[in-house]
């Protein structure tokens, strides 16, 4: 039995199920208990590689543990490049430190320990014998003269620190423990972390309500998107539209020979899933796309849609992926009282589900091998976890740089755990969280541990598919409001084209749907249309890219704010160059004017300290002293972003420094 205890290790998802996630070239700190029995001195390490299969470098490397307290033991480490790594913890007694120790007691207690110095003696003489085996004859020559000193009674040579530090060159880990598990983790690039989203449907970019939309239109808004300091353009699917059971205006069963049906119903007789939409162009100029996006700054991400109109080749060459029912017929996608007639679903797990899961790996690899590493996936939680499981494995080691972002609007437990098997981002309950205390209690959840070990929300105030609530009366305030809240609670937001302009009408009184939804027909927009919000999602960008503290995920940390209509919080970046606090008021309708109680102590400034806030959204900079400040906050403005900086004394001058 190992005599030394590991326990309480972190990161470990599910007790090493799953990998935790952590940053490429970030750092990651691995925790644990470490402890055993009577008063040794205890030494430790963290063990770790690279485990991808195409991994260049997989030898072993260590990184020493230091003990915090209360047998708490830590290590910081990097992972240079994406990809999955493996760890574990070893843990030994430090025999001559432990000797030391005791030794020192004895001789301060005045006892004779000439006994006690042969012991020494005999334990560096083995410790050279280490050294030697590891040719570090030096260390060795180095050892034996000390033990000859101990062993002819020099206490002062037993005792000195430098003696140490040469023995602990040559541990004796032959008895060590080590952690009984190897936990993994998926290092992943920093794009996970940090983007600001924009969703369009290339269909709709001739701004013509009359003509179809190609990439090339779609290439044209590329500068744009750009200007308004987007890091992804994401794109509805662009497969081919099946024509059997085609869907009209607003969901209609029944299409008009000029509607051009939902894209997630892909396929038709031009091709499936690695096809394009003939009406958009073709694959190079897909690809001339994406490389212009690139030129600007931006990624592509695909919608990433695993379903099938019944017009698919996949029903042709491959019925046998299909669940038939006792008349052969195939049963189309349902989710009552919803119908989706012109889509139908795979038999995941049927008896053919190899080769159908391999086919759909090829298609995530085609896409790779058209410059897109972003895929938005539709609806994961409708198919099996263990394909997701094996999909992502497989993609991800050949590809560790791909990115997933999961649309799994469903239940808290199947949200997770997609993210658990390999998701790298996932869509959250934000859209639906619209007071003080459930946005904060929402966003500590999904920002700190356990959660965050595996989970990283990017907020959406809306989709395609919903138009929430919150932005049906609101007007362009509410827009505002949801807008700044997105782009400052996470370091990953996105919006659906068409919420700059504020663009939106419900279906009907309280439905969370859009009538004349694009879903279903082409939309033509005006950027230039008053009452369009641009300017502020300009401004919040350019924000989010000049202030690292707003890229990163776990820093989240809520303050508080007098009422229940301003939300307060702020967020510090890793090395502690850069703070912000936020307000953003809760309310579209009436002006707020909110006492904020300031976070001294997580800013390093005393009770009585000056310091100045430089407002970002404005522009302007104020003198604040003690714990409590004041925001006024309108409709019209209803967010504000405070840098904050220290007062420096330098020859009876101040100078400003962050």
């Amino acid at each position: 039995m190992d005599a030394i205890r590991i326990e309480s290790v972190e990161p470990e998802v599910d007790g090493g199920r799953f990998p935790a996630k952590r940053l490429a070239g970030g750092p990651m700190t691995v925790l644990a208990d470490i402890y055993k029995d009577g008063h040794d001195v205890l030494r430790a390490q963290v063990v770790y590689r690279q485990v991808t299969p195409l991994a260049e470098q997989t030898e072993w490397r260590t990184v020493p543990m230091q003990e915090q307290s209360n047998d708490r033991w830590a290590a910081e480490l990097t992972l240079p490049r994406p990809g999955r790594y493996a760890f574990t913890i070893e843990a030994w007694t430090d025999a001559w430190a432990s000797f030391v120790t005791e030794l020192d007691r004895k001789v301060k207690a005045g006892w004779d320990v000439r006994s006690e110095l042969l012991e020494g003696a005999a334990l560096l003489e083995s410790c050279a014998g280490r050294a030697a085996k590891a040719r570090a004859d030096a260390d060795a020559r180095a050892l034996r003269e000390a033990a000859r000193a101990v062993k002819d009674g020099a206490v002062p040579r037993a005792l000195d620190p430098g003696l140490q530090e040469l023995t602990a060159r040559h541990p004796d880990r032959a008895a060590a423990s080590r952690y009984e598990r190897s936990p993994e983790v998926m290092a992943e690039p920093p794009r996970v972390e940090a983007g600001a989203w924009y969703e369009l449907f290339p269909r709709s970019a001739s701004r013509d309500p009359s003509r179809h939309g190609t990439f090339r239109d779609a290439e044209q808004r590329l500068p744009e998107i750009a200007a308004m300091g987007f890091d992804v353009v994401y794109l509805a699917p662009i497969h081919p539209i099946g024509r059997t059971a085609r869907k009209g205006r607003n969901n209609a069963p029944a299409a008009q020979k000029e509607d051009v049906g939902s894209p997630w119903a892909i396929g038709a007789g031009e091709g499936g899933h690695t096809a394009v939409h003939p009406r958009l162009g073709t694959l190079e100029d897909f690809r001339h796309f994406v490389r212009r996006a690139e030129a600007l700054g931006m990624d592509v991400a695909l919608d990433l849609a695993f379903q099938c109109s019944p017009d698919h080749p996949y029903l042709r060459e491959h019925p046998e992926w299909f669940a038939h029912r006792p008349d052969g017929t195939i049963k189309h996608a349902e989710n009552p009282p919803k119908r989706y007639e012109d889509i139908v679903n795979f038999d995941w797990l049927g008896p053919h589900r190899q080769a159908l899961w391999d086919e759909l790996k090829r298609v995530v690899l085609f896409w790779i091998d058209q410059g897109v590493r972003i895929f938005r996936v539709d609806n994961p939680h409708t198919k099996p976890v263990p394909f997701w499981e094996w999909l992502l494995r497989e993609v991800k080691d050949l590809h560790p740089s791909a990115v997933f972002l999961s649309e799994a609007f469903t239940r808290p437990k199947m949200m997770k755990q997609l993210a658990k098997v390999g998701f790298s981002q996932s869509y959250t309950y934000f859209t639906w969280r619209n007071f003080k205390d459930e946005l904060r209690d929402y966003l500590e959840e999904i920002t700190t541990a356990p959660a965050a070990e595996y989970f990283r929300g990017n907020l959406w105030p809306n989709t395609p598919d919903i138009f929430p609530t919150f932005l049906h009366g609101g007007g362009p305030p509410a827009f505002r409001i949801r807008l700044a809240l997105a782009a400052t609670l996470s370091s990953s937001y996105g919006i659906y084209s068409g919420y700059e302009l504020c663009e939106g009408r419900p279906l009907g009184p309280g439905l969370e749907e859009y009538l004349d939804s694009e879903k279903y027909q082409l939309v033509a927009r005006d950027p230039d249309r008053p009452g369009h919000i641009r300017d502020l999602v300009a401004a919040l960008n350019r924000v989010r890219k000049e202030h690292p503290a707003l890229r990163e995920y776990r820093n989240l940390r809520f303050h508080h704010a007098q009422g229940d209509r301003v939300l307060f919080y702020g967020k510090r970046s890793r090395d502690g160059a850069d703070q912000v606090l936020v307000a953003v008021s809760l309310d579209p309708f009436e002006p707020q004017e909110a006492v904020l109680e300031v976070p001294l102590e997580q800013l390093g400034l005393g009770p009585d300290e000056r310091y100045q806030v430089h407002e970002l959204l404005s522009d302007r900079r104020s003198l604040w002293k003690g714990r409590w400040a004041t925001a006024s906050l309108t409709p019209e403005h209803p967010a504000a972003i405070w840098h904050v900086l220290r007062f420096h004394k330098r020859e009876n001058d101040f100078d400003y420094f962050a």
